[in-house]
């Protein structure tokens, strides 16, 4: 196990109830979850709420984009001081695409499902990856359309069965494949019931310089949790199969990491920060593309359950930086630099007569 510790003089006297800004984890919170029992997604916010105090992130600073579905109904059960977005079906990226061009000195945190982003949404989640926007895209996966009453998903297993909605025809949609082959540098799957893995790699998402598209297999209690679904708790629980296990280092942080020779691999995040990645069986290394890809296909062949940090690089630089905008975020930009002004208008209509 890498084990962490902080060597910071001024973290040793931090009082123990507040985070690195002074912040206590009841700043973080969010209304009561009107959610099932036992729904996944609860257990996403949970962790949300415990990696942002962790990270001594300012709510305000952060801005929550959604769409529509149980998954999009998340966000107001987390981070009540920050400001979000509840978007229409399907558009959650346009929107936060807006937002984030406009002060792109915020941290932005979508939340979708499978159907708003595999279905109604998947144009948008695309081109979002292939703008590498500077967000975590969280995808809270169960495989039904919960909010109206348990309809087949775009990944839903192919042959699954259904009380209402009979048995399932066509193959299930890979939105962690379909992010790698879009562009995208930051791709990981975890589990819902898997609290820790879920915390790691949240950290290391926020890090990320360009967009982090998060799977998380969240299973829906009420509709699609039978033992034969691999959207269920039973499923997860039997069938993880961990490719990688990772702590995350804060890289202005003075630490010291206790490891055997030869387990642990660093891999440098854009902003400089660091992921460690301890290998459970060597063979797959989430810098190398080719090798993600190979290792979706296979697990969606051999329909195995794989976890873990899939693929991340650095190399592209993100739509903010295309753009090459300034250190003033546009939104605080006074309107003489907006807007041309009245005489230089006058000069190009005189130039058009």
């Amino acid at each position: 196990m890498t084990v962490i510790t902080n060597g910071s003089a001024a973290a040793n006297q931090r009082p123990a109830n507040v985070n690195a800004i002074g912040l206590a984890k009841a700043d973080y919170k969010g209304l009561e979850s009107t959610l099932c029992n036992g729904c996944g997604h609860d257990s996403i916010s949970a962790q949300i709420i415990n990696v942002c105090y962790e990270l001594g992130l300012r709510p305000e600073r952060i801005v929550k984009f959604s769409g529509i579905g149980c998954s999009s109904k998340s966000p107001a059960y987390f981070l009540s001081r920050s400001f979000g977005f509840n978007a229409l079906h399907g558009r959650m990226p346009s929107v936060a695409q807006g937002a984030l061009m406009a002060n792109h000195h915020l941290i932005g945190l979508g939340v979708s499902g499978d159907g708003d982003t595999g279905s109604i949404g998947i144009g948008q989640f695309l081109h979002l990856i292939r703008r590498n926007l500077h967000m975590v895209y969280i995808v809270e996966n169960n495989g039904v359309y919960g909010l109206t009453k348990g309809q087949f998903s775009a990944t839903s297993d192919l042959g699954q069965e259904l009380k209402h909605a009979g048995v399932n025809e066509f193959p299930p949609l890979d939105l962690c494949h379909l992010a790698i082959t879009a562009g995208c540098e930051f791709v990981a799957r975890s589990f819902a019931g898997d609290p820790k893995q879920v915390s790691e790699i949240l950290k290391a998402a926020f890090s990320h310089r360009g967009t982090a598209v998060i799977d998380i297999i969240s299973p829906c209690v009420t509709f699609n949790n039978r033992e034969e679904s691999t959207k269920s708790y039973s499923w997860g629980k039997t069938h993880d199969e961990r490719v990688n296990d990772f702590g995350f280092v804060m890289s202005q942080e003075e630490i010291q990491v206790e490891y055997e020779p030869g387990e642990v691999k660093e891999v440098e995040m854009f902003d400089g920060s660091r992921i460690l990645l301890k290998k459970l069986d060597g063979s797959h290394d989430p810098t190398d593309k080719d090798a993600a890809l190979r290792l979706l296909r296979e697990a969606h062949d051999n329909q195995l359950f794989i976890t873990g940090l899939l693929y991340v690089n650095k190399s592209r630089p993100n739509l903010a930086e295309v753009y090459h905008l300034g250190d003033t975020p546009l939104a605080y930009l006074p309107e003489s630099k907006l807007r041309p002004s009245p005489e230089s208008l006058q000069a190009i209509l005189r130039e058009m007569m």
